[in-house]
């Protein structure tokens, strides 16, 4: 697994202007949120975390749907399985190398969030954190999805319509605990938001990859 993971940075870091890309196109979706909003400072503070984390989701349908690209040309991936490599390892690899990314994604929009919508926070350790959980919440599922629909042209539509409804969940956590986290949280709630991300990451890491080796048994 290991050696899947770096092959999958070295990837990612040759197709940084993918990276790039995302960057602009979260960026862009922050700004067009602020102008839905309008100059009510306090309302837009109040709804950056949501904003946030719906820019970060759209972006990351443009990395997770591509990866697997290099692997389905010229059939390299069924190549690669008949090796003998671990489907699960690859799995994992590009799971965790996704999950990467989208924390390094979150953590570059946080300061376009506190520019545009005045939400600065001074616990910033508390914030990563968060975007590290939902960022792992948003990977494991949009890898494993990226991994059924790359063989397909539609590719790109399907990831987020099989993607989105099945992270709801972490998505409302990941909203609400930033906006703890930025708001204030005088009740102490965030803990137990926390625990929540923790327990749908724990579900979403094991099933996906029992469901791909599954799926790769199957098809052999």
């Amino acid at each position: 697994m290991i050696g899947a993971l770096r092959k999958e940075m070295l990837l990612q870091w040759r197709s940084r202007a993918q990276a790039t890309a995302a960057f602009i196109f979260g960026s862009t979706s922050l700004l067009l949120f602020s102008f839905a909003i309008g100059p009510n400072s306090q309302a837009l503070r109040t709804f950056s975390a949501g904003f946030l984390w719906l820019g970060l989701l759209l972006s990351s349908t443009l990395t997770l749907a591509d990866s697997f690209h290099a692997e389905t040309e010229h059939r390299a991936l069924e190549g690669l399985l008949l090796a003998g490599a671990n489907a699960q390892a690859i799995y994992y690899g590009k799971a965790l190398a996704n999950w990467i990314q989208l924390t390094l994604l979150g953590v570059a929009l946080t300061p376009v969030m506190v520019v545009l919508y005045d939400a600065g926070t001074t616990n910033l350790g508390m914030l990563l954190l968060v975007i590290v959980l939902g960022g792992a919440g948003i990977s494991a599922p949009g890898t494993l999805y990226a991994a059924m629909t790359s063989q397909l042209r539609t590719r790109q539509t399907l990831l987020p319509l099989l993607l989105f409804p099945l992270i709801v969940p972490v998505l409302l956590a990941s909203v609400k605990a930033t906006s703890l986290v930025i708001l204030g949280d005088p009740m102490g709630q965030v803990g137990s938001w926390l625990g929540l991300l923790v327990a749908f990451n724990a579900i979403y890491w094991s099933l996906c990859g029992l469901l791909l080796v599954e799926s790769s048994r199957s098809n052999k």
